[in-house]
């Protein structure tokens, strides 16, 4: 488990999976096929618990130039600046399921934000960092 800080808030773009997990690879694809695929864009995965315990999730993206999903009408969302703890998944396309367990790591550590939500940041095609925010 590592730390890092990002710099400024990132307003990011959101598709709404239907279930967790079943509706996430949908999710993604929606979100992808609104613009083209570039490989300077950020790309994320945002999740959180709901009051009746099932787990929320939307696939997410920055805009690299504007407008480009605004006149799509999504819902934005930020991510805060601030400090993260997070761990990197290599080649997590052959293990999905050590995202999840590295998460299980991450949002069980005394520091995190209560208030914050799991991100899954896809540093390019094959590393997922996934990070939770450190309560300030």
């Amino acid at each position: 488990m590592e730390t890092t800080t990002l710099q400024n808030d990132l307003l990011v773009y959101c598709v709404t999976a239907s279930s967790f997990p079943e509706g996430v690879k949908q999710a993604h694809e929606t979100l992808h096929s609104l613009t083209p695929f570039d490989e300077k864009r950020k790309y994320f995965g945002l999740s959180w618990p709901a009051a009746d315990g099932r787990i929320l999730y939307q696939a997410a993206a920055a805009e690299l130039h504007q407008g480009e999903f605004s006149k799509h009408h999504l819902e934005t969302k930020v991510i805060s600046k601030g400090e993260y703890l997070f761990i990197d998944v290599h080649d997590f396309m052959k293990d999905i399921p050590a995202i999840g367990n590295a998460f299980q790591q991450l949002i069980h550590d005394s520091r995190i934000d209560p208030a914050g939500f799991c991100i899954e940041w896809y540093k390019g095609m094959d590393v997922c960092r996934c990070m939770v925010r450190i309560a300030s």
